[in-house]
């Protein structure tokens, strides 16, 4: 029987803006078990609103932990018994909920897609509302909630020593794939020794491409089962919904990245299919739908979605 597991949201339990394979576990579980842990929005002081309330234990992360590369907070790692290097880890994405009553929205120095062209710059704070599911822009725009992890990660392999949390990777990381919602699951490479699964970066609601370098960035809670796989090799991150397979595209040039998805889609088509590769390229071309994950995180993302009834 799998057991429940949550991760209380305080500093011992997180790290800010980077992961690293040599940080102290929070939490073993066994293969199958369900844990459910919080996380905060991205950033630092200069981000809280002046007159809304801020959560006690956000501003004890932020008073305590000391920050990396990036602006991200992320809890974690658990340890995954019998997870070892090769394996694949399986997270089953149950639940993620907005747990804030507001988020923020910023134009910043150098970031974005379009960054020499927006130099006004500044934050607002949408207010959540929980009954609704809605946040609500400060010129009145009602936004449905689509709440998300932006990051969701194993950790790196030891010989990349810490890396920066801002740039995602082959360990997955700051993806920023709004389609990593709840009722999809995610297949990430193990390159440790349990693993050592984290979550952060909690996003509200974004667009394909969060193109002024942020999402509604707020606090989330979500439960993951995370299951170890010793059946399927995997060297790069994927994901499938009960309808559609997802690959993930994940470079610095955004054609290549483009490329990555296409080529890990004909992959895993191969894989479950009888198809050719030239059947399965085909059938990408025509059924596939490549989409610009995200432009401003260092590697740019492109995801690709194929509905699993065409296979």
């Amino acid at each position: 029987m799998s057991r429940r597991f949550e991760i209380p949201a305080t500093p011992e339990n997180m790290v800010w803006g980077y992961l690293d394979s040599t940080t102290p576990p929070v939490l073993e579980v066994a293969s199958g078990d369900v844990v459910t842990l919080h996380s905060f929005p991205a950033g630092g002081k200069e981000t809280l609103p002046e007159n809304l309330p801020v959560p006690e234990d956000y501003l004890r992360a932020l008073n305590t932990l000391p920050q990396g590369a990036g602006p991200h907070f992320i809890t974690g790692p658990v340890f995954v018994k019998d997870a070892r290097p090769g394996d694949t880890l399986q997270v089953d994405i149950l639940d993620v909920k907005v747990r804030q009553d507001w988020g923020f929205v910023s134009i910043l120095p150098l970031l974005g897609t379009l960054p020499d062209e927006f130099t006004d710059y500044e934050t607002i704070h949408p207010v959540v509302d929980h009954a609704r599911d809605v946040c609500v822009m400060p010129w009145g725009t009602e936004i449905p909630l689509d709440p998300f992890f932006g990051i969701i990660a194993t950790a790196p392999p030891p010989a990349w020593g810490r890396c920066g949390s801002p740039v995602p990777r082959a360990f997955g990381g700051n993806m920023d794939n709004k389609e990593l919602r709840a009722g999809t699951t995610l297949y990430l490479p193990v390159f440790n020794e349990g693993a050592l699964f984290f979550a952060g970066d909690g996003h509200g609601v974004q667009g394909d491409g969060e193109v002024c370098i942020t999402a509604l960035e707020t606090g989330v809670t979500g439960s993951f089962r995370l299951t170890v796989r010793k059946d399927m090799e995997l060297d790069w991150p994927f994901a499938e919904s009960s309808t559609h397979l997802m690959s993930i595209g994940l470079d610095e040039d955004l054609d290549d990245a483009a490329r990555q998805a296409t080529r890990e889609m004909v992959k895993h088509v191969c894989l479950r299919t009888n198809l050719s590769r030239n059947q399965a390229y085909m059938l990408c071309s025509l059924a596939g739908n490549l989409r610009v994950t995200q432009m401003v995180d260092g590697n740019k993302g492109v995801h690709m979605l194929l509905a699993k009834s065409l296979l």
